[in-house]
């Protein structure tokens, strides 16, 4: 389906190519095209006979910082936060997507699960219809975090 502007400006090291001067200013050509190679800010929907699902890579923010919303037959999904130091400088990030629900998907039916490492899964049951126009806050449920090997390998020693 579509993707999401990858990564708010971030560079991978292998799409770094020694800059060209182009009329008076340098460019950095890139080895790829924007979000080839890279999950991150991807989206992904699935439709399959029984289920409505998109997958959506929101690692950039906080569960508190991402909205999921139905408006009619729109599954809307917001995020924000607010300027914060990284290894650049500071950065401020928002985005906004919509995915229009099909026909046969009521948008009450909707429910958004995040992944341990930042995947929004957005899922419906396909075969319902609602028809009245409402708007519908999603709730997020949090999925934990698989267990850490390192971790479970030094409670399993015992000092002597």
């Amino acid at each position: 389906m579509e993707t999401c502007d990858r990564g708010f400006g971030s560079l991978l090291p292998e799409e770094i190519l020694t800059p060209t001067l182009y009329h008076g200013y340098y460019v950095r050509p890139r080895a790829t095209a924007a979000g080839e190679g890279s999950r991150a800010g991807a989206s992904e929907l699935r439709l399959s006979e029984g289920k409505f699902q998109a997958f959506l890579d929101v690692s950039h923010f906080t569960p508190d910082e991402v909205t999921v919303r139905t408006v009619d037959n729109l599954l809307e999904v917001s995020a924000k936060h607010p300027q914060r130091l990284d290894r650049h400088g500071f950065v401020s990030r928002e985005f906004c997507r919509t995915y229009v629900l099909p026909a046969d998907v009521d948008p009450w039916r909707v429910r958004a699960a995040l992944s341990h490492d930042g995947i929004l899964n957005l899922e419906a049951p396909r075969g319902g219809r609602h028809l009245d126009t409402e708007v519908n806050e999603v709730y997020i449920s949090l999925l934990p975090a698989p267990p850490d090997p390192e971790e479970e390998e030094e409670a399993g020693r015992v000092e002597p």
